[in-house]
């Protein structure tokens, strides 16, 4: 019943729905497990030559721009995220840990604990790691590798550099299943509170909660995930443990709608600080995925182009289109990480080839635009508003320490009045009544 439980995969190289703790749902109901038995049909494909031929033409050009993916898995990241001033550090606050990014980087991994890739089924990137770990304090480990989100929460953000340390909190998390980012944020969270003397060593049982401990690290995952001590207090996540401790902590529990940030600088990209705030489920990257599109990357099919990460100008328009197009991608089950490979109207075609469906391309798109305004619905009616919509104090506030921090906070609230505009709101965030029609919700008003 830790409230950031996830729903583990069975297997040696674990994946999760590890965010928003569906694993405590699960928990809650005295559900253990849902078993699969495998069939044996295939489903039918509507046009399978023109898709094969689509597919034959496109995977050679995907592996090529994800050729770092697959040598290095997503914790490739984690350096270059580090030199842009996007690696969170020291629970958000600092912009400069180089060495400690190289010891934990994923071209660090390869050359020292790597033994074997892994892919999601019929993917040509293989990003996953194998790792394994025989002898000395961390071992043994034998499974998955750690992923970017990973090492930047339970490695930077708790100031821990020591790459197997890191790999046996990924095992213990995966083992027990509990969100690596939920964990790390709050590990982090109760490092920060023990240096302001928030809590102190009678809280913690003796224990020093110093930054940088990789013993402190595996010590406070095994007390979360029994609940004893102040592991029972993390293990309600960071919100509700800066709710129990008190004394002002809340201005540093870093989340947005109870939901901890994953690895990624709203200070670094402003329309992913939009993103996270608009975000239905609260701080998530995939939501818009805008640091990947913003500065890098443009679609043509979306009518986008590249967007300056330091703008806010434009933003709020940029960041509604990349959400209705990640709607699009969970709804239809594609891994939002072929960023820079394939585009929407890839998706769309392939679509019409898989299933007969005969809908243009600005149907298409507005099922996304369905998806999210639905979703938006549900949360208005649970009284979420525009107060919501918004960020951490300290990333609203406070300018990151480092060389290469930028110098701009996020004016959230300039982006937010564009974002509804884009979308069609009303300035307090509730979809207009022509919106909603256009998008045939209309049953679904307030």
């Amino acid at each position: 019943m830790v409230k950031f439980a996830s729903i583990m995969h069975e297997g040696k190289h674990a994946r999760a729905a590890g965010r928003c703790g569906l694993g405590a749902v699960m928990g809650s109901k005295k559900l253990k497990a849902i078993v699969l038995k495998r069939g044996n049909l295939k489903p039918p494909i509507h046009n399978q030559s023109e898709l094969l031929k689509d597919i034959k033409k496109i995977v050679p050009l995907l592996k090529e721009i994800k050729k770092d993916s697959t040598l290095y898995g997503t914790s490739r990241s984690i350096t270059p995220g580090e030199a842009l001033g996007d690696l969170p550090i020291k629970n958000w606050q600092l912009g400069n840990w180089s060495e400690g990014a190289e010891k934990i980087n994923g071209r660090k991994m390869a050359e020292t604990i790597l033994v074997g890739r892994y892919s999601c089924h019929g993917c040509p990137v293989a990003c996953g790691r194998v790792v394994k770990i025989s002898s000395g304090p961390f071992s043994p480990v034998d499974g998955g590798g750690y992923e970017y989100e990973t090492g930047a929460l339970l490695g930077s953000n708790c100031l821990v550099d020591n790459m197997e340390a890191i790999s046996k909190a990924n095992e213990l998390c995966n083992r027990y299943g509990m969100d690596t980012i939920a964990t790390g944020s709050a590990i982090a969270f109760a490092m920060e509170a023990f240096e302001r003397g928030i809590l102190t060593e009678a809280d913690t049982n003796g224990l020093k909660v110093n930054w940088g401990d990789p013993e402190v690290l595996l010590k406070l995952i095994e007390l979360i995930v029994k609940r004893e001590g102040l592991g029972d207090i993390l293990a309600e996540g960071t919100k509700r443990a800066s709710d129990i401790i008190g004394h002002n902590s809340s201005a540093f529990a870093i989340h947005v709608k109870n939901l901890d940030l994953p690895g990624h600088d709203p200070r670094c990209f402003n329309g992913l600080g939009l993103g996270y705030a608009t975000s239905n489920r609260g701080a998530c990257h995939t939501n818009s995925f805008a640091y990947v599109y913003m500065g890098r990357t443009s679609d043509a099919s979306l009518n986008i182009d590249i967007l300056d990460r330091l703008s806010h100008k434009g933003t709020g328009e940029f960041v509604a289109v990349l959400q209705n197009f990640m709607a699009l991608c969970d709804s239809l089950n594609i891994c939002e990480f072929t960023g820079f490979g394939l585009q929407a109207g890839d998706f769309h075609r392939w679509l019409s080839w898989i299933t007969g469906w005969n809908i243009t391309f600005e149907e298409f798109l507005r099922t996304g635009e369905r998806i999210y305004n639905l979703k938006r619905l549900y949360n208005l009616r649970c009284g979420i508003n525009r107060k919501d919509d918004t960020l951490p104090e300290r990333i609203l506030h406070l300018k990151r320490e480092g060389l290469h921090s930028p110098e701009k906070l996020p004016d959230l609230d300039k982006m937010l009045d564009e974002y509804y505009k884009a979308r069609g709101w009303y300035e307090n965030g509730v979809p207009q009544r022509e919106k909603l029609s256009h998008l045939d919700l209309e049953n679904f008003l307030l």
